[in-house]
């Protein structure tokens, strides 16, 4: 891998090690305020609306300027969400503007790892990108634990300007002041990520003709017989482990005694074996072989099950880390192939935010079934056998379909692994 590479990787490194240490923040500042806990996963809600919203928007718009340029100004809008947060906004209005940055870093961020390196190198850098990011989520849910506990906080809010009144008052205010500076950090790195020198894409002429194409790419994926395999499981998968990161916390409340600050180091734990996970399957699976993980998907929702008879952290960790590198392992062969065909149909970005649009749909239905099970009284124990038969449940269903594609459309379907299978050198 080149300089540029790594570049781009720093880069999403530091954006979204803020975005989940502000998530810890963002639920804290809930927590001093007295939220209900039914309100705590609408933080998440908020900060994916935008994905689905103005998914037909942000795909054509990385595809038009350098993606660089793209990720730079994302991260500004990422900056502003954290300063409207210290100025004492709503948190889910101020999370949701971060949201809206997350939103149009997205397409850019997939795309160029698309145009800058060949088909062959895809599910390597997938792994690279799944690797950091879920070593981002470890570090950035570990930091916003560290930074909102009494011993961090207290020091911060001893760090006293001369002559200013900085209004930050609250071990939330502070923690959210540190991670603005490391947006910073990776705005600082857009500035150098590299041109690929693929052609810029005009936008559509008006808003109603972007609308139509981005459905057209939504038809063409989903009528992709490989396509709507590896949209359907990623689609899955997200919103799953979206809903998964709160159960974890109000899981380790009820189950292990945790306060959040302990909690959100047990959610690290979970990203932990994801990176595992996805270390080994770029290492294991190429790109024609992707199809033959979805059976760990259903594993790792039977697996969930087991969350509801531990009590003790030492059995905790290991079963956290198990489901998180089942999860690494089956999700990042499926996101390359996802990646590899939208590339083939559609372009870069407008296949990635056709991704986002399917996967955040998938994050807002299954936060808001998860918000509304804990408004209407049901314990955590009953959300996780809803979740874990769930999860088993859909992902056998996808299994059964790629089968039967199989089965119904063999020639088509060994056309698009032979296209694969050749790109993999």
């Amino acid at each position: 891998m080149s300089l540029g590479f790594y570049i781009i990787m720093a880069a999403q490194f530091f954006s979204s090690l803020a975005d989940n240490a502000l998530l810890v923040a963002a639920i804290a500042m809930l927590i001093q305020s007295d939220s209900p806990t039914w309100l705590t996963p609408y933080l998440k809600f908020f900060f994916v609306i935008s994905y689905v919203v103005l998914a037909p928007y942000v795909g054509a718009f990385a595809d038009r300027l350098p993606k660089g340029q793209v990720m730079l100004a994302a991260n500004a809008v990422k900056f502003a969400g954290c300063v409207l947060m210290l100025m004492d906004v709503n948190p889910l209005a101020a999370y949701a503007l971060v949201g809206l940055g997350a939103a149009a870093y997205s397409p850019a961020k997939y795309g160029i790892v698309t145009e800058y390196l060949p088909p062959a190198k895809l599910v390597i850098a997938n792994g690279w990108i799944e690797g950091l990011t879920v070593t981002s989520i470890i570090l950035g849910t570990v930091l916003g634990g560290v930074l909102i506990s009494a011993r961090v906080s207290g020091q911060l809010l001893g760090f006293d300007v001369p002559h200013f009144d900085t209004g930050i008052d609250s071990p939330a205010e502070a923690a959210i002041a540190v991670i603005a500076f490391v947006y910073a950090a990776a705005a600082a790195f857009n500035l150098y990520v590299p041109r690929t020198g693929v052609a810029l894409k005009p936008l559509p002429p008006n808003p109603g003709e972007t609308l139509r194409d981005f459905y057209h790419c939504c038809q063409r994926l989903w009528t992709d017989k490989l396509g709507q395999i590896s949209l359907a499981v990623t689609t899955l998968f997200w919103g799953a482990g979206a809903t998964l990161q709160f159960i974890v916390i109000e899981w380790a409340r009820a189950a292990l005694g945790f306060d959040l600050s302990r909690a959100a180091i047990l959610q690290g734990v979970v990203a932990f074996g994801i990176a595992l996970g996805a270390v080994l399957a770029a290492w294991r699976v190429s790109l024609d072989r992707a199809v033959r993980v979805i059976p760990l998907g259903i594993g790792m929702g039977v697996i969930v099950l087991a969350m509801v008879f531990v009590t003790d952290v030492r059995v905790a960790i290991p079963l956290m880390v198990l489901i998180g590198g089942l999860a690494g392992f089956f999700v990042v062969p499926m996101n390359a192939l996802l990646q590899h065909r939208g590339h083939n149909l559609m372009g870069a970005g407008r296949s990635i935010a056709v991704q986002n649009f399917n996967e955040n749909a998938s994050i807002l239905v299954m936060i808001a079934v998860y918000s509304a099970l804990l408004g209407a009284g049901f314990s955590i124990f009953t959300v996780i056998v809803i979740f874990g038969l769930f999860v088993a449940g859909t992902m056998t269903a996808v299994l059964l379909w790629y089968r039967r594609n199989r089965r119904v459309h063999r020639e088509e379907i060994e056309a698009l692994l032979e296209i694969a299978r050749s790109e993999k050198h």
